[in-house]
Parts: C-alpha cells; sequence; structure tokens
C-alpha cells in the first residue's frame, strides 16, 4: 500500500465530495480512487466516508484525519513543486489528437500562451474526428468527446459539451419549426454520425431524459460540414454550442426547442497512464482546465441571451 498515494485520494474525495471527481483531478480512474480509500480505510479499520448514490460525506474518524492528511499532502505537493522548478522546464515532443470541434477557432489561443509558458515544448497536433486507440496510433493524448473504450487508458474532462437544434431564419419562415422533439420527424435534418446513440437524441421532457429516433437527411462525420449545411437552409441542426455559438449569437442561427434541452457530453483529455510523457501530458491538461471552466463561458453567455436552457447547468 502506497500510504501518500492513499492519502492524497483521501484528501481529494473530501475536497470534491466526489469519487469521480478525485479520479478526473488525479488523472486515474474511479476503481482505482476507491482501491485507495478501501485500504486506507482498512489501515485505520474505521470507514473515512458516509457514501449514498446522492453525497459522499466525512465520516467522524474521517472529519479527524482530514486536515492533518491535507496539510501533509499540500506540504509535499510544495516540496515536489520546488524540486521540479530546480530542473530543466518540461521539454520535449508532445504527440496530439484532437477533434475538429475544439482544434479549430479555439485551441491555437491557448496553445499560443502554453508555448510561451513552455517554450521547450514541441507539438504535433493532427486533427481528426474519430475515436482511436492512443497506445496503438502512438499519439501521447486525445482530446475527444466520448469516454475511451479500453481499461488501460484513463480520461480527464475538460468541459461540458452541450448540444443545440438550431436552423436559419429562413429555413423557419419557409418550413416552420418544431414544437417537440417528437415533430423533429417531419423535418430536413443535418445530424453527426459519430454520436455513440447513433440515429436518436435524448431530449429532457418532463424532468427525464426521453429517447427520440431520429430519420436524418444528412449525416456527417463532420460537424463543421453539418454547421455549413445548416447555415445555408439546408435543414435544421443538431450542433455543439463551441460550433454553433457564434451564428447564434449574430443571429444566422436560431436554437429550437429550449424547452426540451439536450442531454450532453464532455471534451476529455484520453491518455495511458504509463506514458513516458506523462509529466507534459498532465502540464497541458492542467494548463486547459485552469483557462477553461467546466461548463464554458459561451454556453454561460448563451444561458443568460436565453438561447438555450439553464437546465444545462445542472446536467452531470
Amino acid at each position: 500500500m502506497d500510504k501518500l498515494q492513499c492519502m492524497e485520494a483521501f484528501v481529494r474525495v473530501a475536497e470534491s465530495g466526489s469519487f469521480i471527481k478525485a479520479a478526473e483531478q488525479l488523472g486515474v480512474t474511479r476503481s482505482v480512487i476507491t482501491a485507495r480509500i478501501q485500504q486506507l480505510e482498512k489501515f485505520v479499520d474505521s470507514p473515512l466516508f458516509f457514501r449514498s448514490t446522492r453525497s459522499v460525506r466525512l465520516s467522524d474518524i474521517g472529519l479527524t484525519y482530514y486536515k492533518e492528511c491535507a496539510d501533509l499532502i499540500n506540504k509535499f505537493e510544495f516540496l515536489a513543486n520546488q524540486m521540479s522548478n530546480s530542473k530543466s522546464a518540461l521539454h520535449g515532443k508532445l504527440r496530439i489528437l484532437m477533434a475538429p470541434g475544439f482544434a479549430i477557432d479555439y485551441f491555437g489561443k491557448y496553445l499560443t500562451v502554453f508555448l510561451e509558458r513552455f517554450p521547450n515544448i514541441d507539438m504535433d497536433i493532427e486533427v481528426y474526428d474519430k475515436i482511436i486507440d492512443p497506445i496503438s496510433s502512438g499519439f501521447d493524448v486525445v482530446f475527444q468527446m466520448f469516454p475511451p473504450h479500453s481499461e488501460n487508458l484513463i480520461d480527464r474532462k475538460i468541459f461540458y459539451v452541450n448540444r443545440v437544434i438550431c436552423a436559419t431564419p429562413q429555413f423557419i419562415e419557409k418550413f416552420g419549426k418544431p414544437n417537440h422533439p417528437n415533430e423533429l420527424q417531419n423535418f430536413s435534418l443535418g445530424y453527426y454520425s459519430g454520436y455513440p446513440s447513433r440515429n436518436k437524441l435524448q431530449f429532457l421532457i418532463n424532468d427525464k431524459f426521453e429517447d427520440i429516433h431520429l430519420n436524418a437527411k444528412v449525416q456527417s462525420s463532420s460537424i463543421h460540414l453539418l454547421r455549413d449545411f445548416t447555415l445555408n437552409h439546408g435543414g435544421i441542426g443538431c450542433l455543439p454550442t463551441l460550433v454553433a455559438q457564434e451564428s447564434i449569437f449574430n443571429g444566422k442561427l436560431i436554437t429550437l426547442l429550449k424547452n426540451f434541452p439536450l442531454s450532453n457530453y464532455s471534451l476529455r483529455a484520453v491518455f495511458p497512464s504509463n506514458s513516458k510523457n506523462i509529466s507534459k501530458i498532465r502540464g497541458l491538461i492542467d494548463f486547459l482546465v485552469e483557462q477553461l471552466d467546466i461548463i464554458p463561458d459561451w454556453d454561460i453567455r448563451l444561458i443568460e441571451k436565453n438561447h438555450i436552457s439553464e437546465q444545462i447547468k445542472y446536467f452531470q
């Protein structure tokens, strides 16, 4: 048992109130966090948390040890940072695969700031809208919207990816608009072919998500092609807000079915835990988490302007 790792997991769960969030912060799987907590509980011979389906809270013995463990972990991290800073800065190459939705129009500005902070890192970035195995494909880290398939990979969420149903004012004037998700089948629809849900969408209807089956007129692996199809009045589009938000703000696209928000995904970093470049990978991920809120600023502005439902704040 690595007592320091177990105590770090304990502190992260205590502070975040979530095994999942602790796993994301440490870049490991939830099962690893669970195992470390169980080992620590066995060591102290007492439960450290009270767990329920809705919450995680410290037990009496957990409250007793939390402050001391947190102080110890903070001192260790301070010492580790001092030792790290005494060496040369992060350097070498990172090979990255990134989904176009974030790579185009967004990542470039963050990349500039990151490389100013870490000038000795070189980047080899491929932009491709497919889920792959970074190990067999030779990538250090993959930024994608869906969880990894392999248990040998770990992932960390960067921000939530929310989607909207939208169309141009010209299309709406000519063909009308749906008032309920069930009516989507009556319209020409552009739909991303890579969603795990395939030919259906989950809408929040009467406070629970329901599957609505679709008959898409146009399916594509390119979300930008679908945006252009929608902008050129070809039909109703189902688009991520990070791709559609500019067109929504300038009035070229109108959001539809706002009272029936869609389930969301996350942009996440997927990488092998035993990578030889793990320090550079975590440096990049920590930087992006620092720059981006879990609910991104464009979604907050869309909510404020009543383009999308405030309910998305509460999706997990």
